[in-house]
Order: C-alpha cells, then sequence, then structure tokens
C-alpha cells in the first residue's frame, strides 16, 4: 500500500513540476535554466544509476531505487563525490548547477550519509525541477 501511495504522489508531484517548470528568461535558450535555486520533489542521484532507473519497467523501479541507495566518498574537507545510487529528494531546496543532457539537470544537494549530511553534485530529471521564486 506505502508503494502506491508513493507512486500516486510522483506521479502527482511530476504533473505538477511540468506544468510549473516553463518559468525561462526570454532571451535565454530553452534548456538554459532561469534560476540558481530550486526545489526538487523526485528522484535524483548518479547520472548512470538514474538513466538505469528510467530505462526499468514501471513496475521495477521502486525495486531498483530500495537496491541502489545513494552513497557518496567524503573528503577531508567535507565534500561529497563519486556518487553511486539514487535517493528520492522530497522538496529538497538545491542549487541548479548546469545542464546534464536534454532531460537531466545537474544540482548541489545535501545528502544525508551514513556519517553526515554533505553536499553533493547529483542529477535530476529536470521535469522535478521547480525554481524557488
Amino acid at each position: 500500500m506505502s508503494f502506491l501511495r508513493i507512486s500516486i504522489l510522483t506521479a502527482l508531484a511530476a504533473a505538477v513540476c511540468a506544468s510549473a517548470h516553463a518559468q525561462i528568461v526570454d532571451d535565454a535558450p530553452a534548456s538554459t535554466p532561469a534560476c540558481s535555486i530550486a526545489i526538487v520533489t523526485g528522484v535524483g542521484g548518479a547520472a548512470s544509476n538514474l538513466r538505469e532507473y528510467l530505462a526499468a519497467r514501471e513496475r521495477d523501479r521502486y525495486r531498483y531505487l530500495a537496491d541502489h541507495p545513494l552513497d557518496c566518498r567524503v573528503s577531508e574537507d567535507g565534500r561529497a563525490s563519486g556518487c553511486t545510487g539514487l535517493e528520492y529528494l522530497r522538496r529538497e531546496r538545491v542549487s541548479v548547477y548546469d545542464d546534464g543532457d536534454d532531460t537531466m539537470q545537474n544540482v548541489v544537494a545535501r545528502i544525508d550519509l551514513d556519517h553526515g549530511t554533505y553536499p553533493a553534485i547529483i542529477a535530476v530529471l529536470k521535469r522535478d525541477v521547480r525554481c524557488e521564486q
């Protein structure tokens, strides 16, 4: 039952985010983000894992998300890098980093790891990114 509830909320959030994502500067190309701070609700993580997640059948995505938790190396100066896996972000405030490709956006998000919370560059779907007003 929890899986059904999460699936419905994710689909609803994606529909709302897709309509709200039309905030683009008039003279900027369509792929350029119109903001530097955004709110993300959806799946994010390593770009390769996100592509595999999207390629999976709809019914297998929850299992893929559960089997591939987000994990990163943390340097001595407190920066996370070399991330693998995925995490579901719920109304997470992020800094927009750059465009990954046509469907993905790279953002800097606070990631909860076993030994603390660290900023990391992760990939998210552009449709899940909503510019902060």
